[in-house]
Parts: C-alpha cells; structure tokens; sequence
C-alpha cells in the first residue's frame, strides 16, 4: 500500500531552515513501514520545498516509481516481504539516476554492505537521526544527482564541439599559410618598434623611481596600520572580556530569579537548581552538546516559571490531592511558562523545553500530547530531574519518599514517560550523588583556598542560592567572602569537596562549574 503525503510546498521563509533545496523542485520517496517514521519524515521535510511521496513497504515503493518520476529515494533497512537492501537494487537496476539513501536503526554490518554493494547507496543514515544531518544528507544527494545529468549533458555537447573543432582546424591551416605571409610583413614592423621600444625604457625607468617613492610612503602607512591593528586587537580583548561578563551575568540573572520564584508560600527553597543541577548532570552524562546542557539546566531552574499566576492556595496544594478544575488550571503552567520567555531570543529552546516538561513518550501527557521522536529529549530529562526532587520533598504526593523509593517510582515511568536512554544516565548520576555525598569537607572561610569547589549551595535565608554547587572559589570571590563577613561579624563555613588524589585527578570526566555567583550582598 502506497499513499502520497504531499504534493509541493512552497520553500520555507524562515531564515533559520536547515538546508535550503534546489532552484527547481526535487521528488523525495520515503519508504518505512513505521507510518509514525514517515509522519516525522513528513513533518520534517515537508517545510523545506520538495515534492514529498511515501511508501509503506518495498512493493509499495516500486509501484510508485512506476507513476512517478523521483530524483532521490531513502528507504528503511529493515522491512517485512522486501528489505531495504531488494529494495534498493532493484530501484538502482531499474532507475539507476535515482539517488539513494539507506535509513536504518540496526547496527548490522553485512546489511550496510550489501546496501552499498547491491544497491550503491549515496549513504546511510542510523536511526535514531539528527534532523540536520538527514536535511544535509538528501540535499547532498539532491546535489549530486543533478552535478552528475549535469556533467553528461556538457560531454554529450564536448563531443559535438570536438566534431566542430575538427572541421574549424582545417579552416584554420588555410589561414596559417596566409599568417606566414603576414608575418613576412611583421619582421619589418618590428625592426621599427625597436626604436619605439628604447624610448619606452627611459620613460619606464622614471615610472619606476616615482614607484620606488610610493612605495617608501606605502611603508610608512603600512607600521601606522601595523600599531592601528594592535589597538584594534587590544579592544577585541576587552569586547571579549565584556562578552564574557555578559554571559555571566546573563546566567547569574536566571539564577536569581529562580530564586525568587520560589520566595512564595508553597515553594521549597532551592528546589528548582536542585532540580537544575541533576537535569544538567544527566545531559552531561548523555553527551549532550554544551548548548543542549545549558539550555535544559535553564530549563531546570525556570521551570516551575508558569506557576508564578497560579493562587498561593493551589502552589500549596499537593498534585495528587488537586480536584479536577484545581488540576486544569495546574496543568496551563507550562504554557504560561513558553508565553513567558518566548521573547527572549537566548531562552526560546528553553521555552520549548518547558513546555513539553509533562509530555510523555506513551504520548498522554499535556499539554499537546507529544509522543515518541516528537518529544524533546531535553523534557524528558526536566521530567525526571523534577519528579524525583518533588516526590523526595512532598511536593508531588501526599507523602515524601525515600530516594530509594522515589527512583523506583521513577523507574515505573520507563517506556512510557521516559525513553531508555534517558533511564540509564539518571539511575548513573543517583549512584555517583550518592558517592559523592560523603566526600565533602566543613571549611570555614578563612580557611578557603583558591580552586576549591562548593560541594552544596550556599543559601539565604530567604532560599535565594548566593553560590551554586559546582561554584570553583577565586581569590576576589574569597576577598568578597571575607569582607562581608567581617562587616556582619558572623562567621561562615562552607562545604566543599575533598582534595582528589592526584592520579585520579585526570579521569575527572566533567570540568567544576564557573558560572556567575550571586553578591554576598545579596
């Protein structure tokens, strides 16, 4: 069974697409016989401008070939009655011109080879795909279809100009004998252009002595460029230093407004960078790129954001004992969270991320009932992050639980509001909490030295974090420290993480956190 998704759509307007598609309109078949495969395929594809088919089967495939002219298949690896590797041969046989793609989920290596050998892909690309890669992939291949009928068509027109040249060559014998001729008469031209030619060296000979001054003068302007560079590279540096506090002070923003949202009756202080702190540890430990881990640590602190119009009444009410109208209005939190931060081009992904925080893989979450690859992975890890912390403080139920039981109530969540992989790099991140909780040290602040790490963060009364875990102590942080301690005459002391013996010091797999600390005057 065959079926055509889409016609032809216009190519996107968003400055921001991700691969723009060829002059004139490109025929994509998408064969899977996932239907929620090609609805993400669709859904992905369908923005950029090409004319979109698909397929749900090889059979099925082949059929639509026969009616319709396409210039790149991609199909899937593993199908029932005919694999992507028949598949694709027997396109290549049929429609050699088409370009072709292997999708795949398996790491099978004799499949991949004989989806090159019998069916010479242009690539393949595994399952689960980046939708970058996937874009650059066929635009690649779109590319070098049309390089290639390209390069024939200009061989078929060489051979044509060859057969031409040929005949203008004896055309051009003839017109060799008359040049002979000509050149007979050039010899005593020439003889008459020596004289003209001693005449020109005295006038170059002077051109060049005034070019000789210029570029005396050229010298000079090129050491005042030389030290207008050096003030040029002086106020890169200082830009960049200003950059960089900007980034601080972007990050020390979020982090104090977390704060204040949890100054209301019914929060817990330090909930949403507890929150924060294991969201970011999970996507470090998934290998999530930097962006990624600061934008789902963002999403960490601001993610209770949407609650902040909810009634003092319902922030103190426990979920589970929430009526139903109570829990309506709950549940419009994460939308009132996007509309929120939307404005701020630096948090919008965040945005996104809070807003599908109560998604779930099973697809019966709110508020858009995401499921499957249309939920971030990053929700998923806020998911996580911020059902464990609710149910180990008693926010989430009428009771608080252990965290022995709060990760297994976590558990019970596996396939169904978390994926796998996601699974694994919490239950990681709990054993190595738990390592870590013993291997901290009480050290008052004349005692602080530069390079020691905040192993827990240091709090106002008010739950307002001043500097988070992970904070790495520098001598003006220190200076700081100290001067306000002195002018409260109070003492502090902090807990930071013991001294790492020196041949384990380098198999640290993550580097100690350096962002911006809030004012002690805070």
């Amino acid at each position: 069974m065959s079926e055509e998704l889409a016609t032809v759509s216009q190519p996107a307007a968003d400055a921001t697409a991700a691969v723009a598609p060829a002059a004139a309109i490109a025929t994509i078949l998408f064969v899977d016989d996932e239907p929620s495969i090609l609805s993400a395929l669709r859904r992905l594809f369908r923005p950029q401008g090409y004319k979109v088919l698909m397929a749900e089967g090889g059979a099925a495939g082949l059929a639509l070939l026969e009616l319709e002219s396409v210039d790149l298949v991609v199909s899937d690896m593993r199908m029932p009655e005919m694999d992507g590797v028949q598949f694709l041969e027997q396109v290549r046989q049929r429609w050699p011109a088409i370009v072709r793609v292997m999708l795949t989920g398996y790491a099978d290596i004799s499949s991949t080879i004989g989806a090159i050998n019998r069916g010479e892909i242009h690539r393949y690309i595994a399952k689960p795909w980046d939708d970058q890669d996937i874009l650059l992939s066929v635009s690649d291949g779109l590319t070098r279809s049309r390089l290639e009928r390209e390069n024939r068509q200009l061989v078929k027109l060489t051979q044509e100009q060859n057969l031409q040249l040929q005949s203008v060559n004896g055309q051009l014998n003839e017109a060799n004998t008359q040049l002979q001729e000509v050149n007979g008469q050039l010899q005593t031209a020439n003889q008459q252009l020596h004289g003209v030619n001693d005449e020109l060296e005295l006038r170059v000979k002077a051109r060049t002595q005034e070019l000789e001054a210029s570029n005396g003068q050229l010298a000079d302007a090129n050491v005042q460029l030389g030290a207008a560079n050096a003030q040029m590279e002086k106020a890169n540096q200082q830009l960049n230093a200003a950059n960089l506090q900007l980034e601080e002070n972007f990050a020390l923003s979020i982090s104090v407004f977390a704060g204040l949202l949890e100054l209301r009756d019914g929060s817990v202080a330090g909930h949403g960078h507890r929150v924060a702190t294991l969201a970011r540890r999970m996507a470090e430990q998934m290998d999530l790129s930097a962006v990624e881990v600061t934008d789902i640590y963002n999403a960490g602190l601001l993610h209770e954001v949407g609650k902040i119009g909810l009634p003092d009444h319902l922030l103190q009410k426990t979920v589970s004992l929430m009526t139903g109208d109570e829990f309506e209005q709950y549940k419009l939190h994460p939308q009132h969270a996007q509309a929120a931060l939307m404005p701020l081009g630096r948090l919008r992904q965040t945005a996104v991320i809070i807003r599908a925080q109560h998604e779930r893989v099973d697809g019966k979450g709110f508020p858009d009932g995401l499921q499957g690859l249309e939920l971030p992975l990053g929700a998923q890890i806020i998911q996580v992050a911020a059902t464990f912390e609710s149910l180990i403080t008693g926010r989430l139920a009428e009771k608080v639980y252990s965290t022995e039981d709060a990760a297994a109530a976590i558990r019970e969540g596996l396939g169904t509001r978390q994926e796998a992989a996601v699974q694994e790099a919490f239950d990681t991140v709990l054993q190595e909490m738990a390592a870590e909780a013993g291997a901290d040290i009480e050290v008052p602040s004349d005692q602080l030295k530069a390079g020691m790490v905040l192993s827990r963060p240091v709090l106002s009364p008010h739950g307002n974090v001043l500097l988070p875990a992970a904070f790495r102590f520098t001598p003006p942080v220190i200076k700081q420290v100290l001067d306000f301690e002195q002018r409260l005459g109070q003492p502090f002391s902090f807990f930071v993480k013991k001294p790492q013996d020196p041949k384990s010091a380098g198999a640290s797999k993550k580097p100690a956190q350096t962002a911006p600390v809030a004012s002690a005057a805070a």
